[in-house]
């Protein structure tokens, strides 16, 4: 797929007139149907005046090729880590509502358990040792102050996740820096519950994470990889119209002859 193309086809294309007369030169054209621009984004050549002009290093910096599929990409965990932000502020909010009505909820629980225990003992279903079961009774022998800090644990891992979801969802580096942290820093916790018990879920979060951190560090040369943010711009800017063919205009001006 040509992901600058792509991105011209949803949003159009970006054309830009240097004030630099000679640079100008370089990036238009008449043609019998009229002058044409060519667009920083996808470099095709397009009929129409440019959209904007100004100093060529005020014009904008234009994601192309790779660098597109890489935001696409990056808004995708964007949006994963915003679903799991807002999900654990539900969470957060349970578990602090539940501390004001644990009481009245654990008489319920006790009042309707001895009515249900009659049907499950007719389809052998062992009631008492039940996972839900347990862990609701587990919830209950919880402390009022201990609910609390559990909330606020919750809601301090929600509040990371959609920091990390900004960050990524903008493209800053500091998001991706973030999520890479973040996400590393709970990957033993995510393995230790593997071990306690797989699940296709739990499985599946560890590979996504797993890779989202590979990516993130390998892609976007992060903590000084493969040449760090040095290389990762300088691969940003070789990559640009403009500055190519800004490039091109500097090795094709003569250089003027000395004398001794």
């Amino acid at each position: 797929m040509d992901w600058s193309l792509r991105a011209c086809g949803r949003r159009g294309h970006l054309t830009y007139r240097p004030t630099e007369t000679d640079l100008a030169d370089r990036l238009t054209a008449d043609t019998a149907i009229g002058t044409v621009w060519r667009c920083l984004r996808c470099g095709d050549f397009v009929l129409s005046e440019p959209k904007l002009t100004g100093p060529a290093n005020e014009a904008p910096i234009v994601l192309r090729g790779p660098a597109l599929r890489d935001a696409v990409i990056l808004r995708l965990l964007s949006a994963e880590r915003a679903i799991r932000g807002l999900l654990l502020l539900l969470a957060a909010y349970g578990v602090f509502e539940f501390r004001t009505v644990k009481g009245s909820l654990q008489m319920a629980f006790e009042q309707y358990l001895p009515l249900v225990k009659p049907l499950a003992d007719q389809i052998g279903y062992d009631l008492t040792n039940a996972g839900p079961v347990r862990l609701i009774e587990g919830a209950f022998s919880v402390s009022a102050n201990a609910l609390i800090w559990i909330a606020l644990g919750v809601l301090l891992y929600a509040l990371l996740q959609l920091t990390e979801a900004t960050g990524l969802w903008l493209l800053k580096r500091w998001g991706e820096y973030v999520a890479v942290i973040g996400t590393s820093l709970f990957l033993p916790l995510e393995i230790y519950e593997l071990i306690e018990k797989i699940t296709v879920i739990r499985i599946g979060a560890l590979l996504i994470n797993i890779v989202a951190v590979i990516y993130l560090v390998w892609t976007k040369r992060l903590f000084g990889a493969r040449g760090g943010r040095a290389a990762h711009e300088a691969e940003r800017h070789s990559e640009s119209v403009l500055e190519v063919e800004q490039a091109a205009l500097k090795a094709s001006t003569p250089v003027p002859a000395t004398t001794d």
